[in-house]
């Protein structure tokens, strides 16, 4: 089994920057294609960003695209997301899921329904 577990969130300013953390363990080797997701209260869960762990290749939501930047390092089976120029409406809960699939650069890799592994979330507030 894989498990993921997220951090990094709590309560910034508006215009500012936070890095959220998620590391993997167990059976890390079944997380091919990774993504950050979002959920505000009342809202569907949303993808944001996902990365091809081999191969590097990153998709962003168009809207925010330029403003975060997900990346992974490998040997610390740890995935990142840094999100800059911070808004009211980034406020969330951020799930690092993984899938055992490749991502296949295009939208279809920020849809729900491609990924196994989810984390149990890290709460991002962000105030005006």
């Amino acid at each position: 089994q894989l498990q993921l577990v997220e951090s990094g969130g709590g309560s910034v300013q508006a215009g500012g920057s936070v890095r959220l953390s998620c590391v993997a363990s167990g059976a890390t080797y079944l997380a091919v294609c990774m993504a950050w997701f979002r959920q505000a209260p009342g809202k569907e869960r949303e993808g944001v960003a996902a990365m091809n762990i081999l191969g590097g290749q990153t998709i962003y939501k168009p809207a925010e695209e330029g403003r975060l930047t997900i990346s992974h390092v490998k040997v610390d089976n740890m995935l990142y997301l840094q999100m800059n120029n911070l808004k009211p409406e980034d406020s969330a809960v951020y799930y690092c899921s993984a899938s055992i699939r490749y991502c296949v650069a295009n939208s279809g890799d920020l849809w729900r329904s491609q990924y196994e592994y989810w984390g149990q979330g890290t709460q991002l507030t962000v105030s005006s």
